[in-house]
């Protein structure tokens, strides 16, 4: 289980390694870009329901830190789909992955997410 750490207030999310690889990648190349765009996720029952977003901006601090010391392969189809979104609307949605048919992965892996709160 991997984090992405944000901002001074030291905001944690917990994604799984590869659902947050698939993150920091778009995170990156928007960033890049000198675009900023929130991130948007659903919390689960146990952290209440409802949705979480953030504004993410170059000026902010942004940390990613994975527990597998391995880069897991990234599925072109997800990340395509997630910066289509993201540049569409401005906002990266953490949802389940989609299907690479070019690459032979599956649609099944949904990722898990836990909101931390700040320290």
């Amino acid at each position: 289980m991997g984090r992405l750490i944000y901002g001074s207030s030291a905001r944690e999310l917990e994604l799984d390694d590869r659902t947050l690889a698939h993150v920091k990648s778009i995170t990156v190349m928007k960033l890049r870009r000198n675009e900023s765009f929130t991130v948007s996720w659903q919390r689960g029952e146990d952290s209440g329901g409802g949705r979480v977003s953030i504004w993410v901006h170059p000026s902010i601090s942004l940390q990613f830190e994975f527990d597998d010391e391995n880069r897991p392969e990234l599925n072109r189809a997800w990340l395509e789909a997630m910066m289509q979104e993201a540049n569409k609307t401005g906002d990266l949605r953490i949802g389940p992955e989609v299907d690479d048919a070019a690459n032979g992965q599956a649609a099944a892996h949904t990722g898990s997410i836990k909101t931390v709160k700040p320290r």
